[in-house]
């Protein structure tokens, strides 16, 4: 049975509840309130992290919101000056990233990740609090970004998986001058009820033919399809085992109040009648390197369930050695409960994607025999 590693590769770090932007899909309960992490958390956190990272060649923390900026640069910075030997990332929507935050991200070397769907009539959801598009003050905050030279990465939400999309889509963000893209199929989690079904055979064309655009021109690392791309040598080599970690990645997200959820930030801020607010400690209680040990030593509540669910996943599944297991956020806001097995989001963002990369596979290329 995989259990929960003692420590993590990376941390997930909320400097504030509050985004600017309404986002259509957006999962987080709190976007509209400012709740601003204080700065003895970040401190309590260092104490923690700046052990784990000078005990390995890399580590992360993540600042994610709500949107990070919104902290502003005076906020973050604070909140960012007790880590020591880490690597700094921000995901943000780029709407208030100017010279200001530029100078800010470059003096402290963070590494950029911008969310964004791809062109004008693809973004349409990504909406300020009056429901008005945000693209265009998204693209002036890449524009910022470029004209500083920071390279960013891209995460884009599609909600319509459909033949004909991805071409498109891999073409815009060729253009934007993104070094790295990831896609996730929108997923209903958090206050996003909205269905995340769709049918079959959408689904794989989508991912097949997003495998030949970046095959065409391979100049971005594509997340899905290389991550893809990396089991199935890995399987047709026979030690497609080597790839999943013998532990699970526990991922502490740390919120405002100080309080951590592990494996799934998207339970961050929600709480249930059965399993409490899922939380496994506060860092202004106790160590975050305790916190995430006692809960890899012994995990109960909906940690020890979501356990049996992904052995579950592993006796039942032919997917498991892809991805290992659904996920905990996945696995409860679909069905309510953490020990189930398939949910939508592993039949869109897994099994179909597999399948679709495949299916390209077997598709000639144009000139070869």
């Amino acid at each position: 049975m995989r259990g929960i590693a003692a420590v993590p590769s990376y941390v997930i770090l909320q400097p504030t509840t509050l985004c600017n932007l309404d986002c259509r899909y957006c999962y987080l309960p709190l976007r509209a309130a400012d709740q601003r992490m204080a700065p003895e958390v970040a401190e309590a956190t260092a104490e923690t992290v700046n052990d784990w990272a000078a005990a390995v060649p890399r580590f992360s923390v993540v600042w994610h919101g709500g949107e990070p900026l919104a902290a502003g640069t005076g906020h973050l910075g604070r909140l960012m000056a007790p880590f020591r030997g880490v690597e700094h990332h921000v995901q943000t929507n780029a709407t208030l990233i100017d010279d200001e935050w530029c100078e800010f991200l470059q003096a402290r070397q963070v590494r950029v990740g911008v969310s964004l769907d791809g062109p004008e009539v693809l973004s349409r959801q990504r909406t300020n609090r009056a429901g008005r598009p945000a693209y265009e003050q998204i693209m002036r905050g890449i524009a910022a970004l470029r004209r500083h030279a920071i390279g960013f990465a891209a995460l884009c939400v599609v909600s319509e998986p459909r033949p004909g999309l991805a071409a498109d889509l891999y073409a815009f963000f060729l253009g934007l001058g993104c070094h790295a893209l990831g896609i996730n199929i929108e997923e209903r989690e958090g206050v996003n009820a909205r269905s995340n079904a769709h049918p079959p055979e959408a689904v794989v064309t989508f991912w097949a033919e997003l495998a030949a655009a970046w095959r065409a021109d391979p100049r971005i690392e594509l997340r899905e399809i290389e991550w893809t791309l990396r089991y199935l040598d890995a399987e047709l080599s026979g030690c497609a085992d080597e790839l999943l970690p013998r532990q699970l990645d526990p991922i502490p997200v740390v919120a405002q109040d100080g309080r951590v959820v592990l494996l799934s930030p998207e339970l961050a801020g929600f709480s249930d009648v059965h399993y409490g607010d899922f939380a496994s400690g506060n860092v202004l209680d106790r160590p975050l390197s305790r916190i995430v040990a006692d809960a890899a030593g012994s995990p109960a509540g909906w940690l020890a369930e979501y356990l049996h669910g992904v052995e579950a996943c592993r006796t039942t599944c032919p997917y498991f050695g892809f991805c290992g297991g659904g996920h905990a956020a996945n696995r409860y806001f679909e069905d309510g409960r953490f020990d189930g097995t398939q949910t939508e989001h592993c039949r869109n963002s897994k099994i179909r994607l597999l399948e679709g990369v495949l299916a390209h596979a077997r598709e000639p290329v144009a000139g070869e025999s």
